[in-house]
């Protein structure tokens, strides 16, 4: 007899998840499952609905239409212990610039309710994970960007959040602490908490163990980021010609592509094998004057899937 499996149930999901303004639907029907123990990036353009999906997660905005529900329970129906069990960190964390390190972790310690015992062991477990242990008397407001996104992350996991939402953490940052930030995410998600976060920078999404790709306000693609690497229909090549910028305006003319944007000195083009081949699109370059021209399959970068499918969903809406 097959021993029985138990699956558990997501730390985080929504049904149907709708945020209407007046002026735009922010949040559309948005239907979406988080696992637990899992980094996850919502990735999108400006205006995509990224942020306004965090704040329906905490509590912080009612939803239109739709449900969220996280660690158990309904976020408008038990906010209390909802906001309880998560951390939220938004892309403007409120530090107190002068306030010194210590103060500004008391302070935050005080707003939770913390018992004295609790909050100094978890003070120095935080300070130790994120090396700020020489910088405790200093003042936030002298600290470089990245210690200042280290202390807000901190004040934020005071409290042992089971789940974390991030909104664009590593913003402005620069690449150093960018790496740094992410080994301290990674190490929080090995001690079990789980991190749903929102990135601008798509090098990041291929950090996430999956990632949702959002537009308008929809979800218009969910998976790992290789499994999104690998199932668009169409094919992706380097172009190489000698006028590039001419070839990118023929090239997106072309009955079967979907996409053509520069990467560098070359360009990387998305093209149904259905409609043309790259044989022709070269011979039509060097027609142009834009020879020599050459294609070849590459392995797109998640930036090269998420342009093509924004294309795609554009195309769709038409």
């Amino acid at each position: 007899m097959t021993p029985s499996t138990t699956v558990q149930p997501p730390i985080a999901s929504s049904h149907d998840l709708t945020c209407r303004f007046p002026e735009i639907t922010a949040v559309d029907h948005l239907n979406l499952q988080i696992s637990r123990g899992e980094i996850f990036g919502l990735v999108g353009p400006d205006g995509a609905g990224k942020t306004t999906t965090l704040r329906l997660f905490c509590g912080l905005i009612k939803p239109t239409e739709g449900s969220a529900q996280v660690v158990g329970y309904d976020v408008c129906r038990d906010l209390d212990r909802v906001r309880d069990r998560i951390g939220y960190m938004a892309q403007r964390f409120g530090l107190y610039p002068d306030l010194s390190v210590q103060e500004n972790m008391t302070f935050y310690a005080d707003l939770y309710g913390l018992p004295q015992g609790q909050r100094h062991q978890q003070m120095g477990l935080l300070l130790k994970m994120t090396r700020m242990e020489p910088f405790l008397q200093r003042q936030a407001g002298k600290l470089s960007g990245g210690m200042q996104q280290k202390l807000a992350l901190m004040c934020t996991l005071l409290h042992q959040p089971e789940i974390l939402f991030l909104d664009e953490p590593t913003t402005g940052l620069d690449p150093v602490s960018r790496r740094d930030f992410w080994e301290i995410l990674y190490q929080l998600v090995t001690d079990g908490v789980t991190v749903l976060l929102t990135t601008a920078y798509l090098d990041e999404a291929e950090r996430c163990n999956r990632v949702g790709l959002m537009d308008q306000g929809k979800l218009i693609r969910c998976d790992t980021p290789e499994a999104l690497r690998t199932e668009l229909e169409e094919v992706c090549y380097q172009v190489k010609s000698s006028h590039p910028r001419t070839a990118r305006q023929i090239l997106s003319r072309a009955s079967g592509v979907l996409s053509v944007e520069f990467a560098g000195a070359v360009l990387h083009l998305f093209l149904s094998p259905s409609s043309t081949t790259p044989d022709e699109l070269e011979r039509s370059l060097e027609e142009a004057g834009c020879g020599p021209a050459q294609l070849t399959p590459i392995q797109p970068s998640l930036e090269d899937v998420f342009i093509a499918l924004i294309r795609k969903q554009g195309r769709l809406r038409l």
